[in-house]
């Protein structure tokens, strides 16, 4: 037998698409007294985003933190980055700027 890993959804983000707020079950809502682990399937009726207000109906599961971003059929491709996380991403990108502009400022050592 074969074991498959259950996809869970109860730690999954949720982003309203009204102004941005992502919910996070591990932070809570302190503003609203729900305590962190509580996932976005369970919140009160009565929720609202704490933001902007807007009802749970308008929020859209963005999946768990620290996952890679983009479709999971594409994760595959590329040379590796595409599995990255978003904050390897950035790391990459603003370590290679910081890279190039130390080795552009070198230049100014040649005589």
């Amino acid at each position: 037998m074969s074991e498959q890993a259950v996809d869970t959804t109860a730690l999954d983000r949720y982003e309203c698409r009204v102004c941005g707020y992502a919910y996070e079950p591990e932070k809570g809502d302190d503003k609203q007294n729900i305590p962190p682990g509580t996932p976005f399937t369970e919140l009160p009726i009565a929720w609202r985003c704490p933001v902007c207000s807007a009802k749970p109906n308008a929020f859209t599961n963005i999946g768990p933190a620290g996952k890679a971003s983009g479709f999971q059929e594409n994760l595959n491709y590329g040379l590796g980055v595409n599995q990255l996380t978003p904050a390897q991403k950035n790391i990459l990108i603003f370590g290679a700027l910081i890279l190039g502009f130390l080795f552009f400022m070198s230049l100014y050592g040649l005589q």
